[in-house]
């Protein structure tokens, strides 16, 4: 039986009991911590998504006008700067501009440095869409959160900033 100071118990609590039950030599004590981050990731996505279709977007669109509205004024960056920043492929952006375009959340113009290539920016429905979305998105997460004591939030802000930066640190030596 996994350890718990208050004694309520989780299904990471269960899955971890029913591992020990079955292989008693390994120690699951990642799953304690890895295991909720992904199961808390699938529990508030269905809101999160939500939130977004209440403003005519999906995630992936929600993540492209929100990269431009961040780049700050005049809100505009090349297709190689929105892939790279959001870590999607070329193609998978492209799908995304084109329906970001048809909602007049967008527009493309070619770049004056390289005819080649295009800049994407934000229309003014488009800056005033993202924010409308953050901003809901924000009050959903900060409910999500309202369990916990703003001391707790800040000690598990910092733990899981520590746990991001090492993680990325012993990914980067690994390629």
């Amino acid at each position: 039986m996994t350890a718990n100071p208050k004694g309520s118990r989780d299904h990471v609590d269960r899955l971890r009991d029913q591992w020990a039950r079955e292989v008693p030599d390994l120690d699951t004590f990642p799953m304690a911590v890895l295991g909720r981050i992904y199961r808390i990731s699938n529990l508030v996505r269905p809101s999160i998504e939500g939130t977004f279709a209440g403003f005519g977007l999906d995630r992936g669109e929600f993540d492209v006008i929100a990269t431009l509205r961040r780049s700050g004024p005049p809100y505009r960056l090349t297709p190689t700067e929105l892939y790279t920043s959001l870590m999607i492929s070329s193609g998978g952006l492209t799908h995304r501009l084109v329906r970001l375009e048809k909602a007049g959340l967008i527009h493309r113009e070619p770049s004056p440095e390289d005819g080649r290539s295009t800049i994407v920016e934000l229309t003014a429905e488009g800056r005033a869409r993202t924010e409308k979305a953050f901003r809901a998105d924000m009050a959903d997460e900060a409910d999500f959160l309202a369990g916990l004591m703003p001391a707790e939030r800040q000690a598990l802000e910092g733990l899981l900033r520590r746990l991001h930066l090492e993680i990325e640190k012993r990914l980067s030596r690994d390629d």
